[in-house]
């Protein structure tokens, strides 16, 4: 079972040198992964529910929103040499897609190929506006954007012309490490999300408990068997989120067929992230 993490580097853990020493930190005790969150702004007054509380309330204090994902991956990249780099989850719909493909492409560069795009479509319907963006059919918009990018991750003229975006005859450079992209996660555990990952590739899922992931990987694999695809190619990465996550734990994620679990360690300051990743690596490790 890998296990992968997902800081919050924002606030006083945003600092240049703090970030490089948890990275080669990461590294070194043999974390497979780790995830940068994705806000570009937050709106001083929203009514949107967050969808993994109870109370809808979002749990993060805006003054620690964390850093850009391309940014602190690719800074995470220099300074480390076997750690996977994921976005967990970059907000695609809310993103130029061809803007996004030359970050993404970029990333996976000047890693030697250690990138894993996750995919979300989004929940924040305030954050779309204040970026000049629809939140209206966010989830085929991204599935038009996924397909403009992976026209631009293939070698030579690049064309695309879809629903909400075209492109016309053009080349992006350099192209991908890994062939013939990044390999594709999906946020989401609701119908909508399991389709696109039956479509396009891999699974992140969020707040699910073992006990839960055999119904959702039957639902998954119905909708790879319409899309032609076989379920076993899919690979499933899982947050526990807020709930509990030792060894006993971790072993039944693993017999219901889970490839990683990622660990959140949300917590503000220097000292309490890294007493978080000190318990996840004495636990997990």
């Amino acid at each position: 079972m890998k296990v992968g993490i997902m800081p919050l580097f924002g606030g006083d853990t945003a600092q240049p040198d703090y970030i490089a020493r948890i990275a080669r930190g990461l590294d070194e005790r043999g974390f497979h992964s780790v995830w940068a969150v994705d806000h570009i702004l937050l709106p001083t007054t929203f009514e949107s529910r967050y969808p993994y509380a109870e109370d809808g309330a979002f749990p993060v204090d805006p003054q620690v929103q964390g850093l850009e994902p391309f940014n602190l991956l690719s800074f995470m990249a220099a300074h480390t040499r076997n750690i996977r780099l994921g976005t967990g989850v970059l907000v695609v719909p809310q993103r130029s897609p061809g803007l996004t493909a030359k970050q993404a492409a970029d990333l996976d560069v000047l890693s030697g190929g250690r990138f894993d795009f996750g995919i979300g479509v989004g929940w924040l319907a305030e954050e779309f506006t204040a970026l000049g963006e629809s939140f209206e059919r966010r989830g085929a918009r991204t599935d038009d954007y996924i397909r403009l990018m992976q026209a631009l991750w293939q070698d030579g003229v690049s064309q695309y012309d879809g629903k909400f975006r075209s492109l016309p005859p053009c080349t992006q450079y350099p192209l991908p490490v890994q062939k013939p992209h990044p390999p594709l996660y999906f946020g989401g555990e609701g119908e909508a999300a399991l389709r696109r990952v039956a479509r396009f590739g891999h699974w992140y899922g969020l707040d699910i408990l073992p006990a839960e992931v055999p119904a959702k990987l039957r639902e998954l694999a119905a909708h790879c068997a319409r899309a032609g695809r076989d379920v076993a190619d899919v690979k499933i990465a899982l947050c526990p989120y807020a709930k509990p996550c030792d060894r006993d734990a971790l072993r039944r994620y693993e017999d219901a067929g889970v490839d990683q679990i990622i660990m959140a360690a949300f917590v503000p300051g220097q000292a309490a992230m890294e007493r978080a990743i000190d318990h996840i690596a004495a636990e997990l490790l």
